[in-house]
C-alpha cells in the first residue's frame, strides 16, 4: 500500500500469455520503458543502493524455467537487462514453496503472493509469510505479501467454493493487513481494486442485480467502506514503517 497525492502512479503487472518467454518479456520491458518511462505517473522503486528503478510484477513466472529468466535477469545472462537503461526491479509470483528457490535462481528481485484467498496457495497462506520473509531477507529479496477484502469466484469457477472467504464486514481484510504488519515488508499489494468476478473489489459499491448476477455490496455500511479501510491501514503501514527504519 502506498500513498500518493492527487496523481495515480502505475506499475505494470505482466500477465502470462501464449508464447510468453524471457525474450518476449525482455522486448516488452524495453517497449514499456521507452514508451512510458519518462511519464510522471510511471512508478519507480528506490532500491537499497539509492537507485530509482521501474518495478514489474511477473504473474505466473513459474511457468518459465529459472534458467531462462536468468538469461534476462542475471548480470551474465545472454540478454541481460542488468546495468542497462532497462534495469528494473522484477517481482515473481510465489505459489508453491519450491518456487522460492527458482525465484532466487532466476535472478528476480523479490516475490509476491497475489491471491486474496488465505490458503489458496502456499504463498498466500498468512502463516507462511514469516518464513517467506526470512528467506527473502537472507537472500536479499523483497517480500511483497498480497491482501484482499474477501474472495468468491464461484460465478466463474463453480468448483472453487472451498477457496471462498467471507468478508465478515471488513474483519477478513483487516486480519490480512495485520498479518502484513507482523512481517514488516517493504511493500504490500492489494488484490484487487475492481475484480468483481472474484469478489475482491474494494471500490465503491451499491446494491445491483441483473438477470444473471447479484453483485456484492457493503450494506449496512457505506459504499466506500473498503476504500476507507485501505486508507486507514495505508496510514498505519506508513507510520509503522517509519518506526521500523529508525
Amino acid at each position: 500500500i502506498k500513498q500518493f497525492s492527487t496523481q495515480s502512479i502505475v506499475a505494470f503487472h505482466i500477465q502470462h500469455y501464449k508464447g510468453r518467454t524471457d525474450h518476449s518479456v525482455y522486448n516488452s520491458i524495453k517497449y514499456i520503458i521507452d514508451r512510458y518511462g519518462d511519464h510522471s505517473a510511471f512508478y519507480r522503486f528506490t532500491t537499497s543502493n539509492g537507485k530509482a528503478l521501474p518495478l514489474f510484477y511477473i504473474y505466473d513466472s513459474y511457468l518459465t524455467p529459472p534458467e531462462a529468466w536468468a538469461e534476462m535477469l542475471s548480470p551474465t545472462g545472454s540478454h541481460s537487462l542488468r546495468g542497462t537503461l532497462y534495469d528494473s526491479v522484477f517481482i515473481a509470483l510465489i505459489v508453491e514453496e519450491r518456487h522460492k528457490h527458482d525465484i532466487l535462481a532466476g535472478g528476480f528481485d523479490g516475490m509476491y503472493t497475489y491471491f486474496a484467498s488465505n490458503g489458496f496457495s502456499y504463498g498466500s497462506l498468512h502463516q507462511n509469510w514469516k518464513g517467506l520473509k526470512a528467506f527473502c531477507d537472507s537472500s536479499n529479496l523483497l517480500f511483497v505479501p498480497s491482501v484482499g477484502p474477501g474472495y468468491v469466484d464461484t460465478s466463474i469457477r463453480p468448483w472453487n467454493n472451498h477457496n471462498t472467504r467471507n468478508r465478515v464486514n471488513g474483519r477478513y481484510y483487516e486480519t490480512a493487513l495485520q498479518a502484513v504488519l507482523n512481517v514488516r515488508p517493504e511493500i504490500v499489494t492489494v488484490t484487487s481494486f475492481n475484480e468483481w468476478h472474484e469478489g475482491t473489489q474494494i471500490e465503491r459499491a451499491v446494491p445491483k442485480k441483473t438477470v444473471t448476477r447479484l453483485y456484492l455490496d457493503y450494506q449496512p455500511y457505506k459504499p466506500n467502506m473498503y476504500l476507507e479501510l485501505t486508507r486507514k491501514w495505508a496510514e498505519k503501514f506508513s507510520k509503522e514503517k517509519e518506526e521500523w527504519l529508525m
